[in-house]
């Protein structure tokens, strides 16, 4: 009776779901158990850039300098993507364009943009290498994404968009850091936009106008050298990166291959969720090593008075009761309000600031 395996069985069960809980309050899903453990082992955080450091609403800056027919072809190709700075270009046309073009084949190159055939015309419509087959004359130290529109390899337009720095990304990255965890930033981006957000955001560290290939070959990299990536990212670009890691974060905005890759999926706006996400299952991985502590200091303790003789069938009952409550109170404190701990009237409000910043 009184070596029942209780306290055991709960060590870890009761610990997980109370994290789970913790991280639901701040607006944060698990989809794994495991997550947890992994999460809290790791001690480098890479971290996309477009819809990830950065919100997923950019904005044209020179709109007024495009030609509206080219605007126009760009809008009809944008309108077959859901990726963010698509989503900006169909939006920006909707206001003075009413028709859209048909095209005969319009298809995404992940990592690259869009390509559409019209009879036997080539229209391109995304990184500015990619679509003119060579690199582009842009200024390596440009702030704004560049996305430009070509027909058969002659540019036609370009747009810079510019976007809002999502709410908490600067905390986050510096909280991370005096964890001692390595923050990197993973992004197809050009490397003037990159480096710019990388200053604003004190990210040494950043790899720009990488391919989704290339971002799993730096994943890869890091964990032949001994290193626990994570990785948080959104879209279909990142999914293969996504899956490459240890474990993996992903916004609620975020396409459905980038959610389904992820281990965590964070409801509301701030990226403050990375690092709350961490602390906890860092907290819930010490609380699990303390309930088996707990539950073999228990057995340690009662089997021999038990054999001994000492004690009665109801002390034992009443002994190993007392074990499993006190492995569940101990679980609970990783519930125990704080004053970290935003409200959802908080969460609601930081979704509605931020910073502009180039995308």
């Amino acid at each position: 009776i009184i070596t029942c395996p209780c306290a055991l069985g709960l060590a870890v069960p009761i610990v997980q779901v109370v994290a789970a809980r913790r991280l639901f309050e701040r607006g944060i899903l698990v989809k794994d158990g495991s997550a947890l453990e992994r999460l809290a082992g790791i001690d480098t955080v890479l971290f996309d850039k477009t819809g990830t450091l950065t919100l997923g609403s950019p904005r044209i800056v020179n709109v007024a300098d495009t030609d509206p027919a080219a605007l126009g072809i760009a809008a009809s190709m944008a309108a077959g993507s859901r990726h963010p700075l698509s989503a900006a270009i169909a939006a920006e046309a909707r206001k003075d364009i009413a028709a859209p073009i048909v095209f005969d084949r319009l298809g995404e190159q992940p990592g690259n943009g869009l390509e559409a055939y019209a009879g036997d015309t080539v229209y391109r419509l995304g990184r500015p290498d990619w679509v003119l087959g060579k690199p582009a004359d842009a200024a390596g130290d440009e702030p704004h994404s560049m996305v430009l529109l070509a027909r058969d390899g002659v540019e036609l337009a370009r747009f810079k968009l510019e976007r809002t720095i999502r709410p908490g990304a600067a905390a986050t990255v510096a909280g991370l850091q005096r964890q001692g965890v390595e923050v990197e930033i993973l992004s197809g981006d050009r490397e003037g936009a990159v480096a710019a957000l990388a200053s604003r955001l004190g990210v040494e560290r950043f790899e720009s106008a990488l391919l989704p290939a290339e971002k799993v070959a730096r994943i890869e990299a890091l964990r032949c050298e001994g290193h626990r990536v994570l990785m948080v990212g959104d879209g279909l670009n990142d999914a293969p990166a996504l899956a490459a890691a240890d474990i993996s974060m992903a916004p609620a905005s975020a396409a459905d291959i980038g959610r389904t890759a992820a281990g965590f999926v964070f409801m509301n706006e701030s990226l403050s969720a990375v690092s709350d996400s961490l602390q906890i299952a860092r907290n819930a991985n010490t609380l699990v090593r303390e309930n088996f502590a707990l539950a073999i200091g228990y057995n340690v303790i009662a089997v021999p008075i038990a054999v001994s003789g000492h004690v009665t069938p109801l002390l034992a009952a009443v002994a190993m009761s007392l074990s499993s409550v006190v492995v569940v109170a101990n679980a609970m404190r990783l519930g125990r309000p704080d004053a970290r701990k935003p409200s959802w009237r908080a969460l609601f409000d930081a979704g509605h600031g931020g910073e502009a910043v180039g995308a």
